[in-house]
């Protein structure tokens, strides 16, 4: 019959104990070969352990311990490691710790140190230390994957252990999680960071007109801090959607006439009115004119009152030369200052881009393309690499047709960026076989090239969007609580001043 043996104690139940001699071995022998979790190396525990632990407080006799094995205490746990496996890692802490003979050293490599128990404490994670203890039993850190990369990297940085001595497969499935979260973390921080607006409240604090130019900042920056904030974050999308239709409308023949004509320029002088007001607001309340002007939004801002002001100029000056060449007759052909005024006025164009200040979908767009610029370069230079390709091509195929409109490589950069986009406007088209086999090759490019990036961008723009929405109805509620904390804070204080006041609430 088959001779039972004792239990083993394990730390993990899903490890293999190995053979139940090697525990038995002194520790000089072999031990390298000692697997992880022995019950020579962590600390058992029986029923009558605990009565044991009495009779030794009651007699107080100092617990032996065997004097070749280093005692770690690490978070609560004890673990036993042989002098001679720990000296093999002599840069490693508890290589360290076998092998210095001064005492004060020691006592810097750990957090404390128990004389009666001759043990070393370490404040550090036990459920880490379980893979560092491994390590140096079997000379390889595993890694779990349901770890947090930051932390391991941490601990095994705290133990001297480098990342080295893993399986090269799991480092380098660590090595890619350590990365994708450095970079979600990157990100993160950068989200956060495109809400957060250029200035803060503290930063008014002590200088001059702090007060007043808090308040502008509240109004200007701050839609949630009040009401009026909130109408004029309102009214500056409205003056943005009027402006652009006005300028839209004043393109249109019968708005050219002199009514129509009049009310356009009302109309434009008072949107110029609005937005210069709200720049000299913004610039006011500013705490450092240097970030200011280095700030894209405040450039906008700029973009889209320039074109007013400098159109005013060019009409006083296109005035003064018309006057000067009216005798010449000839003031439409010598006057260049039209054209420039034309091109002046097209800058308005650029105020739409004021809509992203109160856009989060804006923002988003904005953040995506900054985040994707690579893939976005990488798609332009497929399509620049087909336009080549394929107009060369059809030019080497049609140009011995009569009357095609294939005369040259760059006419035919026209066709092929069409036939690329899928558009297809029909205006020029091959009329040889060998020519539509070539339009169906670059049509098929262009499908494929179109579908590859359209994924990637739309998911990272719907994970950024949410992230923005998420952070500023955060930010909202977190601005809503305080306002009714301060609500109640000042009724409570009205009421108290009132009960003081009045003689009866004492009675």
């Amino acid at each position: 019959m088959r001779q039972l043996g004792t239990r083993r104690v394990s730390v993990s139940a899903s490890l293999r104990t190995g053979d139940r001699r090697g525990c038995c071995r002194a520790p000089g022998k072999g031990d390298v070969h000692i697997p992880f979790a022995q019950d020579s190396l962590v600390k058992q525990w029986s029923s009558m352990q605990n009565v044991i632990d009495r009779n030794r407080e009651k007699s107080k006799t100092p617990i032996q311990r065997n004097k070749c094995l280093l005692n770690i205490n690490v978070g609560g746990k004890l673990f036993q490691i042989a002098y001679t496996v720990a000296a093999r890692y002599p840069i490693t802490r508890l290589g360290k710790l076998a092998l210095y003979t001064d005492p004060m050293k020691k006592l810097q490599l750990c957090d404390d140190y128990s004389v009666q128990k001759n043990e070393y404490f370490f404040d550090r994670d036990p459920s880490i230390f379980h893979y560092i203890f491994h390590f140096y039993r079997s000379g390889v850190l595993w890694i779990m994957d349901e770890m947090c990369p930051s932390n391991f990297v941490e601990e095994i940085e705290y133990w001297g252990i480098h990342l080295k001595y893993s399986q090269h497969c799991c480092r380098i499935l660590f090595e890619e999680k350590q990365d994708e979260v450095s970079e979600y973390l990157k990100i993160q921080k950068e989200l956060e960071a495109e809400l957060e607006p250029l200035d803060s409240v503290e930063q008014f604090e002590g200088k001059f007109l702090g007060w007043f130019r808090k308040m502008i900042w509240n109004l200007i920056e701050n839609p949630y801090s009040s009401v009026a904030a909130k109408i004029i974050a309102v009214m500056s999308s409205f003056f943005v959607l009027i402006s652009i239709v006005g300028m839209t409308l004043s393109t249109v023949e019968e708005m050219k006439h002199k009514t129509g004509k009049m009310w356009m320029e009302q109309l434009e002088m008072i949107c110029a009115i609005f937005f210069t007001s709200e720049y000299l607001m913004r610039l006011i309340s500013s705490s450092s004119f240097k970030n200011f002007l280095r700030a894209a939004f405040n450039a906008v801002d700029l973009v889209a009152i320039l074109p007013f002001y400098i159109q005013i100029l060019f009409e006083n000056l296109d005035e003064g030369d018309a006057l000067y060449h009216e005798e010449l007759h000839k003031v439409e052909n010598v006057s260049k200052l039209g054209k420039v005024l034309k091109l002046i006025k097209l800058m308005r164009i650029f105020r739409i881009l004021k809509l992203a200040r109160h856009s989060t979908g804006l923002r988003a767009f904005g953040f995506t393309m900054r985040q994707c610029y690579q893939q976005v370069c990488c798609l332009f230079l497929f399509i620049a690499m087909g336009v080549f390709t394929f107009s060369a091509l059809m030019h080497s195929v049609e140009h011995d047709v009569p009357g095609t409109n294939f005369t040259s490589i760059p006419y035919t950069w026209w066709w092929a960026a069409v036939s690329l986009s899928t558009v297809g406007y029909g205006d020029t088209v091959p009329n040889t076989v060998l020519g539509r086999m070539v339009a169906f090759a670059c049509i098929s490019f262009g499908i494929i090239l179109n579908g590859m990036p359209i994924s990637v961008l739309y998911n990272k723009f719907s994970d950024y969007y949410a992230k923005l929405k998420a952070h500023e109805n955060e930010i909202s509620r977190s601005l809503k609580l305080s306002r009714r904390i301060c609500l109640k804070k000042r009724v409570l204080r009205k009421l108290s001043e009132c009960c003081r006041a009045d003689p009866r609430c004492h009675h």
